[in-house]
């Protein structure tokens, strides 16, 4: 028996996985654990997870693997701030004891927390990115496309794979980078900077990609290979002390918007006009990724990855036969990766069967919890609540669904990734007009603009949109059906409300249509999620729709919910209408007023 356990920290979204011959036992992001949204810090207690889904000690490790070299990552920071002095002395000083504290010395960090005592290896960032790309993808051979900020030295990159054997052929180096343009308007635009990415594409279909020349002629060349040579006079990444320079301002027409204030048309225009740059780069890489593999199929890793628009269009356009995208695209992933590169790539152990899908199996590799589990939490805290059992298990909430109530659905393993698919969501009737506005206002407390995906059972999704291909980790984005369109009286945008254009009903499914008539799809199999399944199944039966609003399990601001009791503490601070826990089921008139004050979360029993 091998064991590998792979680890990413010190940046954004920390994680571990855990691969044991050939097999992912267990994934996990340490922010669900932490409740600090994108934790960077090291994931210790998402390591002592994994070490208890495998029923380990961690003596029991053959060997750790960091997902990059941070030698090589600290050598590129040196440069690039020495290149800036002497402005870039606080950069450098605010820096550099984070450096000196673990960053240079993972394996120190390892054995200091947990106690390892066994050998440690560094995988290139990049590589780990693309291992985490092909392993788990149903494919023999494949592209491999991989897109971010910066690791290491690379910006993005095109590998070949074959059995067990991925070669990365050819990169792009920083400072020239299509994740930190994307990020650079994101920042320009008052989002932040490696979380708010996703805001940007979502408000982009909402504008017109006016400033798309200007972006070309002044930002960043865009090569017939898909890489990019970006104008440095108008970033100040390479100092360190900001995304953007001063210069940016004049080129867009005044100062980048002040976060939580009021989203302009502006904002609107320059989110198409990165949004569309941002995919005719894909499209470039993909080409060449097609010239140089000469594979009918495309993997998919790197922040960039999660660009679900680009996604579709890539599917839709791209030279690609089949494309797969690791669920946990970001730095989460690179954990997995760098375990799973270690044991199929330096190892040769085999990859285990494709089930027909791929090998993540649904991307539920984070904790459950017992029967015995919840009704011990539900009981040490007085908490309300019926059991449901055979048929009500889906047909209870299913219903509920049905009248127009909001539902906290909890079920088997967490999602490992960004994605809510099931397990750790919010459920909806996307056939509501208010649905969208009501989720997003009082329920998620975030932007009222922000559209929400719809799962959809899998073998009707060509019933709902002009997708034919599995989707199953809401990765790529499609057209909704014409046929169940609304027309809208003009195509020109009525004004820059945007929550007079997020109420303007655009289908019969209006929850989940953009206001491009697109839809973020994720189509749900009952191999791999077979209580999701069974309640969209449900949902059907009652509705005659097959199709449910699925969002995150969360409120802005804070992480997905991991267990029963953050599951709960979400449900009260919110108004949502009931919450299933794994066949529990709370209703939310039935709960004691505990939301008048915070005393209640000092008291709460959390063991």
């Amino acid at each position: 028996m091998t064991v590998t356990l792979g680890i990413s920290c010190f940046y954004h979204d920390s994680a571990a996985a855990l691969v044991r011959d050939g097999e992912i036992v267990a994934a996990a992001q340490q922010e669900r654990f932490s409740r600090i949204k994108h934790d960077p810090g090291f994931p210790v207690d998402a390591i002592n997870y994994c070490l208890e889904q495998a029923g380990l000690d961690v003596d029991e490790l053959d060997l750790a693997v960091f997902y990059d070299h941070p030698v090589e990552s600290f050598d590129r920071l040196t440069q690039s701030i020495l290149s800036s002095a002497p402005g870039s002395l606080t950069a450098w000083l605010d820096g550099v004891p984070a450096w000196l504290g673990g960053k240079l010395n993972p394996g120190r960090v390892l054995r200091r927390e947990i106690g390892y005592e066994g050998p440690v290896e560094y995988a290139e960032h990049h590589m780990s990115h693309a291992a985490s790309a092909y392993y788990p993808s149903p494919f023999e051979d494949a592209a491999v496309l991989t897109v971010d900020g910066v690791g290491e030295w690379a910006t993005a990159s095109i590998g070949k794979a074959a059995g067990n054997r991925i070669e990365l052929i050819r990169e792009m180096r920083f400072p020239h980078s299509l994740g930190l343009l994307y990020s650079a308007l994101t920042y320009f635009c008052g989002f932040k900077v490696n979380s708010g990415e996703y805001k940007l594409m979502g408000l982009a279909s909402y504008g017109r990609p006016r400033f798309l020349d200007v972006i070309r002629s002044e930002l960043a060349t865009l090569h017939d290979d898909g890489s990019l040579t970006l104008n440095l006079d108008y970033f100040d990444f390479i100092a360190g002390r900001s995304m953007i320079s001063p210069r940016f301002d004049t080129l867009f027409g005044g100062p980048m918007r002040k976060p939580e204030s009021r989203i302009t048309q502006r904002e609107m225009d320059l989110a198409a006009s990165i949004q569309v740059f941002t995919e005719e780069a894909m499209l470039k890489m993909a080409a060449e990724a097609h010239r140089l593999s000469g594979s009918k199929n495309l993997c998919l890793a790197g922040g960039v990855a999660l660009n679900c628009v680009a996604n579709g269009r890539l599917q839709r356009e791209g030279p690609f036969e089949n494309i797969w995208i690791q669920p946990a695209a970001g730095d989460a992933g690179g954990a997995l990766g760098a375990a799973q590169w270690h044991q199929h790539n330096r190892l040769d152990i085999p990859r285990p069967a494709s089930n027909g899908l791929d090998r993540m199996g649904g991307s539920y590799l984070g904790p459950d919890f017992s029967k015995a589990e919840i009704q011990a939490f539900l009981d040490a805290n007085n908490v309300p609540h019926a059991y449901l059992s055979g048929d009500e298990k889906s047909q209870t909430p299913a219903q509920a669904l049905a009248d127009g109530k909001v539902v906290g659905f909890f079920a088997g393993r967490m999602e490992f990734g960004p994605r809510s698919l099931g397990a750790r969501s919010i459920l909806g009737d996307p056939r509501r007009d208010d649905t969208q506005s009501r989720m997003n206002l009082k329920i998620k407390y975030r932007e009222s603009f922000r559209p929400f995906a719809p799962a959809v059972l899998a073998e009707r999704v060509q019933d709902y949109f002009e997708q034919t291909e599995p989707s199953p980790y809401m990765l790529l984005v499609a057209p909704v059906r014409h046929e169940r369109r609304i027309a809208r009286e003009s195509d020109e945008l009525p004004s820059d409300d945007l929550l007079q254009l997020v109420n303007q009903k655009r289908s019969d499914i209006p929850a989940v249509t953009h206001w491009d008539y697109s839809a973020r799809i994720q189509t749900v199999h009952r191999e791999t999620a077979p209580d999701f399944y069974d309640l969209l199944s449900a949902f059907e039966r009652a509705t005659g729709t097959g199709v449910l609003v699925n969002t995150s399990f969360n409120v802005r601001g804070e992480p997905v919910v991991c267990t029963p009791d953050d599951a709960y503490r979400c449900f009260m601070r919110t108004e949502m209408d009931f919450l299933y826990l794994d066949g529990y089921w709370l209703c939310k008139t039935d709960q004691p007023n505990r939301t008048a004050d915070d005393s209640w979360k000092e008291e709460f029993v959390l063991d």
